[in-house]
């Protein structure tokens, strides 16, 4: 290869930078993209709740964010009791859109101390599954949430984590990653999520990264990050990455250093007047966070 003199070289750099200025968000994310296979995504926590599907993926396309996981129960109305036509009209609807259907956020837990409510909710789970499989998405979140005083920590810990392995089993054999949100009040400490998924061995069990302030606790970010880094599943959740409460810069340098090829979904948690604005000013700063990383 011919080599190039350092003027040379400089001139290219100022070119390519200038490029990316005034080509816009589109380009500059592409450059993201050849830094690294990290994605960025929605969840319709706050932000998406009140779209419909076809405004959600339209919003989505518009801000070029690529990939979004359905809370379940809000206005896209994404739920078990769709009929296989409507199924495949959601699968349609994204197959044909630049959007990624990444999968289903739900609320189901699995530290009930009664039986019963702990087999429905694994039961509710499997059916979110099998939605997820019929309508692209290749996941679903759950929860830990809970510790409660008349069980032990160890009994409820292992009884989420042996139901994780149950239903990694259950959604491997459709496609359908299990992912466990680091959430509750107790459950969110890191220490107690690795409690969880060394019991959790099934290799389709794995934790979403939720950006909580108790990940700041104890050893401090990079140790509770460590205790577990090995178990990410596809998505981590974060809060509005400009944000100066937590380490976002950090968290990504990470994900980076680790070939992290998964989705960073955007949960945010304020109101903003202008969604889509605040949808593209978040692009931005991903790509600026992920080109220092």
């Amino acid at each position: 290869m011919a080599s190039i003199d350092r003027k040379t070289f400089l001139q290219e750099i100022s070119l390519l930078t200038g490029a990316a200025f005034f080509a816009g968000p589109a380009f500059a994310a592409k450059l993201t993209t050849d830094k690294s296979a990290i994605k960025l995504g929605f969840v319709t926590y706050l932000w998406g709740k009140d779209w419909d599907l076809p405004t959600l993926i339209k919003n989505c396309a518009e801000t070029n964010i690529g990939g979004v996981e359905l809370r379940v129960e809000h206005a896209h109305n994404v739920m078990p009791d769709l009929t296989a036509a409507q199924r495949l009209a959601v699968k349609k609807r994204f197959a044909d859109s630049p959007v990624k259907l990444v999968g289903l956020g739900t609320n189901q837990q699995y530290d009930y101390v009664d039986q019963s409510q702990l087999k429905a909710s694994i039961e509710r789970t499997k059916e979110f599954i099998r939605l997820s499989a019929d309508v692209g998405g290749t996941g679903v979140k759950v929860k830990p949430n809970a510790l409660h005083k008349e069980v032990s920590t160890e009994k409820t810990l292992t009884q989420i984590g042996e139901s994780l392995n149950e239903l990694a089993k259950y959604g491997a054999d459709l496609g359908q990653q299990i992912r466990l949100e680091v959430h509750g009040e107790a459950t969110q400490e890191l220490p107690a999520i690795k409690q969880i998924m060394d019991v959790a061995t099934h290799p389709n069990a794995t934790i979403c990264w939720n950006c909580n302030p108790q990940d700041l606790n104890g050893n401090g970010f990079q140790a509770n990050f460590n205790l577990v880094k090995s178990r990410f599943g596809a998505t981590c959740h974060v809060r509005e990455l400009d944000r100066t409460d937590y380490p976002y810069q950090a968290l990504l340098t990470n994900l980076v250093n680790m070939n992290y090829k998964g989705w960073v979904l955007l949960e945010c948690h304020t109101n903003p007047a202008d969604k889509l604005a605040s949808m593209k000013a978040q692009r931005a700063v991903f790509d600026q966070m992920i080109g220092k990383a």
